[in-house]
């Protein structure tokens, strides 16, 4: 009988009677333990045990979509909370993809996707994949409702807590945060309205925020604030002009002296001779680090020995 209702498939045995099958199990030795105990409840799903011991092991068995499943094994009996894990892991991630069901990759973009009666649906698109997965679970949980969601969600997988805003039915992650009282609703808005700006002139780039470049009105109207950011002001812009030429950026008054001082291929000796005005103590330090600040806001770049402003 040692084979008897198997079926082997490349690094899998299904346990089958009557064309159904019972159970997909990957290695020989369990799959013949799990189909005599199959037989031993004549068939019957519902009466299977949670855990059983097989020689020195805890085996933790589930029924998922109708399927008898083996989730893990222990040495020591697992706790009803490990069970409810293993089941919710399995349930995101039955064949343990780099990504888990309903999320795949475009570039550097996480994109969660379900197709609903024959239509795909998107339901939102991430920088990473903790963010991707954390919104997958809950929507799995709720079976897709993107309506579930609270403005603050925590995770209970990582401790952490996520702000949380449904735009158009996709769901954003605005924030991620260790404690709850770091959390300060309207100064992320403002820094997520920012990324949205600084994405849509091209000083910046998330590709997962692209939906948003034409909606930055309609969201400083549902956030009630306004876009803000601590380098670029993005007011009273007007989309008839070059939009690059009319952002503001805003220095300190030694890093706009270091600034007006360059134009093209302008050399240190040279930028350091405009700024004399201002020496005093380490005067080459405090140049250099308002250069390399500079650079780091892409608005100069360093050719050879010569620094000159960026096309904006």
């Amino acid at each position: 009988m040692d084979r008897k209702y198997l079926r082997e498939n490349k690094n899998s045995f299904n346990i089958v009677k009557n064309s159904k099958i019972y159970a997909k199990i990957t290695a020989y030795e369990d799959t013949i333990f799990i189909r005599d105990l199959l037989i031993k409840y004549d068939w019957n799903l519902d009466k299977m045990p949670s855990i059983i011991k097989n020689e020195e092991k805890y085996l933790v068995l589930a029924v998922i979509d109708e399927k008898l499943r083996l989730l893990a094994k222990y040495n020591t009996r697992p706790d009803s909370q490990v069970i409810t894990k293993l089941i919710r892991k399995f349930k995101r991630n039955p064949n343990n993809s780099a990504y888990g069901l309903n999320i795949t990759k475009v570039f550097d973009t996480y994109v969660i996707k379900k197709q609903i009666a024959g239509d795909e649906y998107i339901f939102g698109y991430y920088d990473n994949l903790d963010d991707a997965q954390f919104v997958r679970n809950i929507l799995l949980d709720n079976n897709w409702d993107v309506n579930i969601f609270n403005e603050i969600e925590f995770d209970d997988e990582t401790l952490n807590y996520r702000v949380i805003s449904v735009i158009d039915s996709n769901v954003y992650v605005l924030g991620n945060f260790k404690a709850k009282d770091e959390i300060d609703i309207k100064k992320i808005r403002e820094e997520f309205l920012a990324k949205i700006s600084k994405h849509k002139y091209g000083l910046a780039s998330y590709p997962h925020l692209d939906l948003l470049k034409d909606k930055i009105s309609e969201l400083e109207e549902k956030f009630n604030v306004k876009t803000k950011d601590g380098i670029w002001s993005f007011e009273n812009i007007s989309e008839n002009e070059s939009v690059l030429n009319q952002i503001i950026f805003n220095l300190t008054p030694f890093q706009q002296a270091v600034f007006d001082a360059i134009d093209k291929n302008t050399s240190y000796d040279q930028i350091k001779k405009s700024l004399i005005r201002y020496n005093s103590k380490n005067f080459d330090k405090k140049i250099l680090r308002n250069l390399d600040g500079l650079i780091e806001l892409k608005l100069i770049e360093k050719i050879d020995d010569g620094y000159s402003k960026t096309n904006l």
